[in-house]
């Protein structure tokens, strides 16, 4: 047999293109659920392009399920859709009080339906199982996406292109300006599973005894920086059970990074969001990357379940429900955006005159914690989602713009819904008004979004 090239040319092909539309939103998680969601309502022609099978990215096929944790007494919140989410959860049975805040934590599984009805209630269409593969480009202006499935190769063309991929992919592709962590530096990526078996009364009587704050999270490997008042909150924090299993010969060693958070114990005995694993130097955009972790991780799972069987009261009859139907990644590409936020910004309430919501002072990341117990919040701009060098697209989501404390901050799953609906009202009265997406009527987009209920100052 010859040898191989190191590379081939693709033939040129024919992609039909299948769909048109006003705004296409690619990704469905929060910010790409909240986006599509708004813009439909705000009187836009959306189509959503998911490539798993549903919609709610990190709730649904990460698992979780924590959306608003940050949660006390003072907290100020945005509202909007990110609040409509935990509401229609309720209200539909797929969420129940969460263990350390005044949230609802989703229901994974149950959310897939909320995300349905939601979608369907609005008029969009949907594309699941459709995974981006290249821009159309006009120049340095986005017209659309190819996709790629069992379907082949198809073209969806677009007025307006939101990137809600997480990973910034549409844009990175497009020729915008991104920038990548270095793998080294990233935040840990983890697996995340839910236990059935569970002796609930035994277990909360065990957390009764030795009840865990924040401040327990500075151990073993981790050294978590607070601003101090959250040193004696209450957290569903687990470490001492994997302890004394590495002493036990039971996990080895060097996985003394197997330690975390649960999210709600229910009535039935199922443990849910089961946060334990944590996977340093996964790179969310190297497939290899993944692939190592995803098998890793489920293998730490299990060395974590056997542990709280052998060493947490009323675990003893706990077994595996399900994992997540992917990696949960927490760091990867971030556009350089028209305005970049900063650490300055997130811990010092920053004001922005072009606010499309407020975010509570919530910082998870980078060894930093700080908790919402006192009022403060900032405002997220709208330029943060404006990537440079590219022509009608926005990026919402984890990838809009902003240092690595900032990202710490706006990562987190409630704060992209608040940019994610800032980008779909934004998109959709661009399209109306024929305008660039850096020229929008500001003050038009900050109407719209008061009226659908969110607050931005």
């Amino acid at each position: 047999m010859p040898d191989l090239p190191d590379f081939l040319l693709e033939p040129a092909r024919r992609v039909e293109v299948i769909h048109r539309t006003d705004v296409l939103v690619v990704g469905s998680g929060p910010g790409g659920l909240a986006a599509a969601l708004v813009a439909a309502r705000a009187g836009a022609r959306v189509c959503l392009v998911e490539r798993f099978g549903c919609f709610g990215g990190n709730i649904t096929t990460v698992g979780v399920e924590g959306f608003a944790w940050y949660r006390r007494e003072a907290t100020v919140e945005a509202g909007g859709i990110g609040w409509e989410f935990e509401q229609r959860a309720k209200a539909a049975g797929a969420a129940v009080p969460e263990s350390q805040s005044l949230s609802y934590e989703l229901d994974s599984e149950g959310f897939k339906l909320v995300a349905d009805r939601l979608v369907e209630e609005a008029g969009l269409h949907a594309m699941l199982h459709r995974s981006f593969v290249a821009p159309v480009m006009e120049g340095d202006r986005i017209a659309g996406i190819i996709v790629e499935s069992k379907a082949g190769r198809e073209a969806i063309l677009a007025r307006v292109v939101i990137d809600a991929t997480g990973d910034a992919d549409i844009a990175h592709r497009a020729g915008a300006v991104t920038q990548k962590t270095p793998t080294e530096a990233m935040q840990a990526a983890s697996v995340m599973f839910h236990l059935a078996g569970v002796d609930k009364a035994a277990f909360l009587a065990e957390v009764a005894a030795d009840p865990q704050t924040y401040k327990d999270w500075s151990t073993g490997e981790w050294t978590v920086q607070t601003d101090g008042k959250e040193d004696d909150m209450f957290s569903p924090f687990l470490k001492k059970p994997f302890a004394q299993a590495i002493k036990a010969g039971v996990i080895p060693p060097h996985l003394n990074t197997i330690a975390g958070t649960w999210g709600a114990l229910h009535d039935t005995g199922e443990l849910t969001y089961m946060n334990l694993v944590h996977l340093a130097g996964v790179d969310g955009t190297d497939p290899d990357s993944m692939t190592r972790g995803e098998i890793e991780g489920r293998k730490q799972a299990m060395l974590a379940i056997e542990a709280l069987r052998r060493f947490m009261p009323g675990c003893s009859g706990a077994r595996l429900r399900n994992f997540g139907m992917t990696i949960g990644i927490r760091d990867t590409r971030k556009i350089d955006a028209v305005y970049n936020l900063t650490e300055a910004d997130v811990r010092g309430q920053a004001r922005f005159d072009d606010s499309i919501g407020i975010y509570p002072e919530f910082i998870d990341g980078y060894g930093v914690l700080v908790i919402p117990s006192t009022g403060r919040y900032m405002h997220i701009p709208y330029r943060a989602m404006l990537p440079k060098g590219v022509q009608g697209l926005l990026v919402t989501g984890r990838a809009i713009g902003g240092d690595r404390i900032a990202h710490a901050a706006t990562r987190n799953m409630a704060c992209c819904a608040v940019a994610g609906q800032g980008a779909g009202v934004a998109a959709a009265l661009a399209v109306r008004a024929g305008a660039e997406l850096a020229a929008v009527d500001i003050g038009a987009v900050q109407a719209e979004l008061i009226r659908q209920g969110v607050r931005i100052h």
